[in-house]
């Protein structure tokens, strides 16, 4: 767990008002992880009779902002004007790969030199690395993100938690875990009672260490409770740059091919090479969706031997070839969305 005595001390003073946290809200942001940011202050100010924290809401331009379910939510202030907060949250989603908006980074920066605390939410951290605050810190992302997120940033130290906090920078994987998070938070600032009364508020009957996995366990995901078999599909998905041939999975297994393939196909309904090259296409697409890497780079990053058998699975699986994920058409170009909604929000 995260030392709440650190975590008290970057607000030695707040005592006498409410804590005040700033929602900056990026087009297309995860309602879900924004809700489970928002709520746990919304019932600490409710539950214990007090006004503990307030919030206000930010946009890039100061006008309402679209989340990816189409709602949208009102702004208070655009990045021009400075309310005062003692911690903002940047709460973002897919699409946000390629952001790149000067006033938004220059804000950012600004507040982390005024020594505001910074949190990334669910997409929110690529916003923060691109501002270049993170440096030096520990951080994670959803873990679909993960595969982009490392490509643009490899010098960050990415852990792949469900949050970490790291001094003044909190990031979150977003989902439901910034109910873990805001557990942690409530607790060091005012006090471990009203966080869990937060928590039973909401059903959360268990909170999470910040280490636990953000994915459900193989055996869950899968449906599968051989042990080899889970041993085997473990491996598979953290070779898929260099991709485990048959015969070494089926010894490593201390099984035969035979055997090996009668459990893929009795278990998953597939066979050993179906499902690999399942695995290694699904980390193409994100890929090609969330990094610049060339059409051959991304062939390499999966295991493939060249780029022309690559695209030519990739289309098979998903109807179209990998350069179409980069349409500039408004389409597919998930690393434009961001961007072109800001301009068409200015126009």
């Amino acid at each position: 767990m995260p030392s709440l005595p650190s975590l008290r001390a970057r607000l030695p003073d707040i005592t006498d008002r409410p804590i005040r946290a700033g929602f900056l809200l990026m087009p297309g942001f995860a309602l879900l992880p924004y809700s489970s940011t928002v709520e746990p202050l919304r019932a600490a100010n409710q539950l214990s009779g007090v006004t503990l924290f307030s919030w206000k809401h930010v946009s890039l331009d100061g006008r309402p902002v679209c989340a990816s379910n189409g709602i949208a939510m009102v702004a208070d202030h655009g990045l021009d004007e400075q309310p005062g907060f003692d911690i903002v949250f940047v709460c973002a989603g897919t699409g946000i790969e390629g952001f790149d908006h000067g006033p938004t980074l220059s804000w950012l920066r600004a507040l982390a030199r005024q020594g505001v605390l910074l949190a990334g939410i669910s997409g929110g951290p690529y916003v923060l690395a691109s501002a270049g605050v993170l440096d030096g810190y520990r951080a994670t992302i959803h873990w679909d993100h993960m595969p982009g997120f490392a490509e643009r940033f490899p010098k960050l130290a990415l852990t792949g938690r469900l949050y970490e906090i790291d001094r003044d920078r909190i990031t979150c994987s977003g989902g439901v875990a910034p109910l873990d998070l805001m557990h942690t938070l409530i607790a060091a600032w005012r006090g471990q009672e009203l966080a869990t009364a937060v928590s039973e508020w909401f059903i959360q009957s268990e909170v999470r260490e910040p280490d636990r996995s953000q994915r459900m366990a193989l055996q869950q995901r899968f449906r599968v409770s051989h042990p080899r078999l889970l041993d085997v599909l473990a491996q598979m998905e953290q070779r898929i740059e260099e991709p485990l041939d048959r015969d070494t999975l089926a010894q490593r297994a201390g099984l035969s091919v035979r055997q090996l393939e009668r459990l893929f196909r009795g278990y998953l309904g597939r066979t050993i090479g179906a499902h690999y090259l399942e695995l290694r296409l699904l980390r193409a697409r994100t890929l090609m969706q969330q990094t610049t890497l060339s059409v051959l780079e991304v062939a390499v990053a999966t295991g493939f031997v060249s780029a022309t058998h690559f695209s030519r699975c990739y289309a098979k699986r998903f109807g179209h070839a990998p350069r179409h994920e980069r349409r500039t058409d408004g389409v597919s170009d998930r690393s434009h969305v961001v961007i072109r909604q800001v301009h068409v929000a200015k126009g």
